[in-house]
């Protein structure tokens, strides 16, 4: 195996091919460019064409948060959604970023360049919340900056032994290419084993919008829990009675409620991940009349407005 070539793609065209590859990465495509980028640093003839390449990775990851950002105050949270059925885990995929959010506001976008999948999801959240343009900006600038400048830094420090390491890979090309193929598809037959696990549990019984009605209206009215955070409610409207819960405090959430009394969870989770979770979490705890609302808040909203 030659690694000439990628010697010479990584000396010619290093700043197009960082470029695009922090563009793609940051859109939502499964395209790590943290490599790419130690590997175009390792090549580089100088600081000067260190900082030309930092521009290029900075400004890649503007445009890509931009487009989010600009999606999420145009569309709201159904941008958040939409990324989210790409998640193996959705509801935690909505959770962890409006966790995330409320817990650190703009420092989310500076550091979390820093934790795989949230650096795309973060920018919709902001634009939905309705983040000031220039906060986002200078935030989402300052973040690329420091996520990128490492990995250029760690690159253009180690060059010699990644020198070393791609010799390494002509010498020993094919065994590592069989090597790699055998992890690429132990992480793909992972994660298509969770997806398929998620799936099962989302196929649990649910309690349809119009029998939820009808329970409301009845003597024995259920205790309803709301797993979508204070931000997310403030910004599409509260549920009456329902208790605003998040996922690690739901025992809190039922004091008084016998293990009987009929309990609906509900999420503006996609697939109602997160209501579906929450309600298998209440049954092995016990309470056996737990149900998630098909449809969730999205279900809820259309039938009362």
């Amino acid at each position: 195996m030659d690694s000439t070539w990628i010697t010479q793609l990584l000396q010619h065209d290093s700043n197009l091919l960082v470029f695009v590859n922090v563009l793609l990465q940051q859109l939502g495509l499964p395209v790590p460019s943290v490599p790419t980028m130690v590997l175009a640093a390792s090549q580089s003839t100088g600081l000067m064409a260190l900082a030309t390449m930092l521009l290029a990775a900075v400004l890649a990851s503007l445009v890509a948060d931009w487009v989010w950002y600009a999606a999420g105050r145009r569309f709201g949270y159904r941008v958040l959604a939409l990324l989210c059925k790409m998640s193996i885990n959705p509801s935690s995929c909505v959770n962890q970023t409006e966790a995330r959010f409320a817990k650190w506001g703009v420092w989310s976008l500076v550091f979390g360049k820093f934790i795989p999948g949230f650096a795309t999801v973060a920018p919709p959240v902001a634009g939905a919340l309705g983040m000031a343009p220039s906060s986002f900006f200078m935030a989402s600038a300052v973040g690329a900056g420091l996520w990128a400048g490492m990995a250029l830094l760690a690159g253009y420090a180690f060059q010699a032994q990644i020198d070393g390491a791609l010799a390494w890979m002509a010498a020993h090309g094919i065994h590592l290419a069989l090597i790699c193929t055998t992890l690429v598809a132990v992480v793909i037959g992972w994660k298509y084993w969770q997806k398929a696990r998620f799936e099962r549990l989302a196929a649990m019984q649910h309690i349809d919008i119009h029998a939820f009605t009808q329970a409301l209206a009845s003597p024995r009215p259920p205790h309803i829990i709301d797993l979508r955070s204070h931000s997310l409610a403030s910004d599409t409207g509260f549920i009456p009675n329902a208790h605003l819960t998040e996922y690690t405090a739901l025992e809190r959430s039922l004091a008084g409620i016998d293990k009987d009394y009929p309990i609906v969870t509900i999420c503006a989770c996609p697939q109602d991940a997160g209501a579906v979770q929450a309600a298998q979490n209440l049954q092995q705890m016990g309470y056996r009349n737990a149900y998630p609302l098909r449809g969730g808040f999205d279900a809820w909203k259309a039938a009362h407005g």
